[in-house]
């Protein structure tokens, strides 16, 4: 993740509400469920001495006409006296549970995590006609954030289906069967390329039915095949003759798909901060990782995957206000904080 999308907030004027309303299953009482939480979250805040502008604000995400979606997804909000600064949906699922910081930075090391270990995806549901596309967010919890699907048809006019005799007029029959699927599936590809170029997806996933997928793959172009993955569910959804078994099933499919993206991005990382360790390129530690900052030579910050380091906030601010990216490291660190550098730093020699 580059911290840039979030420097902003770092920059803007505290103190900070942070606020993080941890995902409920959905229930009849929903509003009454999630308003009670509410305010008890924000009488800490009030206590803490919170702008009313900024629970205000707070005020106005939280209580909505579609709370249900609230308790659902859950959320993590920041607001300042000039009004709230994020809303995004968000996963969390950790014992803390609901939970309201009031002070600056903003307290957003959680969330970093959760976009660290987030998925990019633009899932292509296909069999030999048609598709749908999705572009979605998701983590190996559930899905962030989905956009409008989009239905492709392919332009072939005849049949994809194949007989099943073996006489010469069945054998054209089969052999125009192929070319329509060929052709559908050149169509359907022209449109995942346009949208993965629009998107810029972290990956491509391919499910449906087992020729349609097993054609899009081949037809990929090189640039998205390398990035391509290819799952069993979803069949059925093109045709709009898919159950809820078929949805879970694919839910489930990306779910694993992000614990699989998860794990190879903090072995990739984790490889990475020895190698550059080794070259004395990378140093461990809230004070080191502080001093590098101050010569500009900080690239990722590095944080443990479930584990909080001393100060972090302060070290997402001022990772975020030299451009720096955050990950998830797999290894232990001084402090559960360490940083890969740009260029060797002699943060020794700094006071």
């Amino acid at each position: 993740m580059q911290l840039s999308d979030v420097r902003s907030i770092f920059e803007a004027e505290g103190p900070f509400a942070t606020v993080y309303l941890q995902a409920q299953p959905a229930s009849p009482n929903a509003e009454q469920e999630v308003r009670l939480r509410w305010d008890s979250l924000r009488g800490e805040l009030a206590d803490a001495g919170a702008h009313d502008e900024a629970l205000s604000a707070l005020d106005s995400a939280i209580l909505t006409e579609n709370i249900t979606a609230v308790q659902t997804e859950g959320r993590v909000l920041v607001a300042n006296k000039d009004g709230l600064l994020l809303e995004r949906d968000f996963d969390s699922t950790r014992d803390g549970g609901d939970r309201a910081v009031l002070g600056e930075p903003a307290s957003l090391g959680d969330y970093v995590r959760q976009r660290a270990r987030s998925v990019r995806a633009l899932v292509a549901i296909t069999d030999q006609e048609k598709a749908v596309l999705r572009r979605e967010v998701f983590t190996s919890e559930e899905i962030l954030a989905t956009a409008p699907e989009t239905r492709v048809e392919g332009s072939a006019t005849e049949t994809v289906n194949k007989p099943r005799e073996g006489a010469e007029h069945h054998r054209r029959m089969q052999q125009r069967a192929d070319e329509a699927a060929a052709l559908n599936i050149r169509d359907i590809t022209e449109r995942v390329a346009k949208a993965a170029s629009a998107w810029n997806p972290d990956i491509v996933v391919v499910a449906g039915e087992v020729q349609g997928r097993k054609r899009l793959l081949d037809e990929l172009p090189a640039d998205l095949k390398e990035i391509a993955r290819e799952i069993g569910s979803g069949g059925g959804i093109p045709a709009d003759s898919a159950d809820e078994g078929a949805e879970q099933s694919l839910h489930e499919d990306l779910a694993a798909l992000a614990r699989e993206i998860t794990l190879e991005r903090t072995k990739e990382v984790t490889d990475r901060f020895n190698e550059n360790k080794g070259n004395g390129q990378a140093v461990e530690g809230a004070e080191d990782i502080l001093k590098a900052v101050r010569l500009g030579a900080v690239d990722t910050l590095l944080l443990r995957y479930d584990a909080e380091a001393p100060g972090e906030d302060k070290l997402l601010a001022e990772a975020a206000s030299v451009d720096a990216s955050v990950a998830l490291v797999g290894t232990g660190v001084k402090e559960n904080a360490a940083a890969i550098l740009r260029y060797e730093a002699p943060t020794d020699q700094l006071s």
